[in-house]
């Protein structure tokens, strides 16, 4: 069954839309269930949509020349995922994201969005409030990058994300903190001795 309504409740945090303006963005939007390991987009391809996550987990990463999976972010239920440097630009995307889990979205096509700032213009206002709120996230996480220990990095990752530790396999979880998953689990071991 097709669930927009987490989607509204999730914009009506930055802007109230009327009943009118509701229904003309939903006759926007599309609703897509992908199955786990399957891909929304992948590296070289452009991406063609901007998507909130309604159930389940994805991953975003690339793969460097070596083959090997660099992670940039999880995401998870009322959530953002896309490349939106590629969604912006129309160029190709540098990543590829992937679904974790059985997953639910629902996509902004790069097509109508134009015409969804048009008809209502506090959705510009809206995507605006997400992406400074995504900038400012990215900019954290490249600090922690460069000021914290490992161990710290772990901790934060837990303490922010609580969920996310069950969720996603643990060599992901290292990817993401830049580490190998056997001092991820020697970092584990240490936190367990101190709890």
């Amino acid at each position: 069954m097709m669930n927009y309504q987490p989607l509204l409740d999730y914009i009506a945090q930055y802007v109230s839309l009327t009943k009118e303006e509701e229904a003309f963005l939903l006759s926007k939007l599309s609703y897509r269930k992908y199955l786990k390991g399957q891909y929304v987009l992948q590296q070289g391809d452009i991406s063609r949509v901007e998507c909130f996550i309604v159930k389940g987990c994805t991953k975003m990463f690339f793969v460097d020349d070596s083959g090997q999976e660099h992670i940039i972010m999880f995401s998870i239920e009322d959530w953002w995922t896309s490349d939106l440097g590629s969604f912006s630009t129309q160029t190709p995307s540098d990543f590829n994201v992937q679904c974790l889990e059985d997953t639910e979205l629902i996509q902004f096509s790069h097509d109508t969005i134009e015409d969804i700032y048009e008809r209502i213009p506090k959705m510009e206002r809206f995507f605006r409030k997400i992406i400074e709120k995504a900038f400012v996230a990215s900019q954290k996480r490249i600090i922690r990058n460069f000021s914290m220990t490992a161990k710290e990095r772990y901790t934060s990752f837990r303490n922010k994300y609580p969920s996310m530790d069950q969720r996603i396999p643990q060599y992901m979880i290292a990817s993401y903190l830049g580490i190998t998953k056997e001092f991820l689990s020697k970092i584990k071991s240490q936190l367990l001795l101190e709890d």
